[in-house]
């Protein structure tokens, strides 16, 4: 039978930022068996653990516009979202002039979009 185990290797580490590696600490990266070589002085039972910058996920719904009154975010099955600031409804707020704002916004945001694959 055998086993996943060896018990006396050499290892030699490439780490991001520990010059040692940590007790009780998780790195990733890649394990790897050195060829054997005279040159250097060892044979079997030399590893190099070299670790790796982990991936960070892609953004999910990434903004592909923005302006003063709204973003637009495009979904994961390629539609845009159109996602509306908050709305300060103070005494000077009025609904006509905020509709006309948005509707230039609307127009500024959309032309722009057209053939780059978006909403097609």
């Amino acid at each position: 039978m055998k086993t996943n185990v060896e018990l006396c290797v050499d290892l030699k580490t490439r780490l991001q930022n520990d010059v040692l590696m940590q007790p009780g600490r998780d790195y990733v990266g890649i394990l790897r068996r050195d060829i054997p070589s005279e040159e250097f002085g060892y044979d079997d039972g030399h590893y190099s653990f070299i670790e790796t910058v982990p991936m960070a996920p892609p953004k999910r719904n990434p903004r592909v516009f923005s302006c003063e009154l709204f973003s637009l975010t495009l979904r994961e099955d390629g539609s845009l979202r159109m996602n509306v600031k908050p709305i300060k409804m103070d005494a000077d707020f009025n609904v006509d002039g905020f509709a006309l704002r948005m509707s230039d916004e609307i127009r500024r945001a959309l032309p722009g979009l057209v053939g780059e694959g978006y909403g097609e």
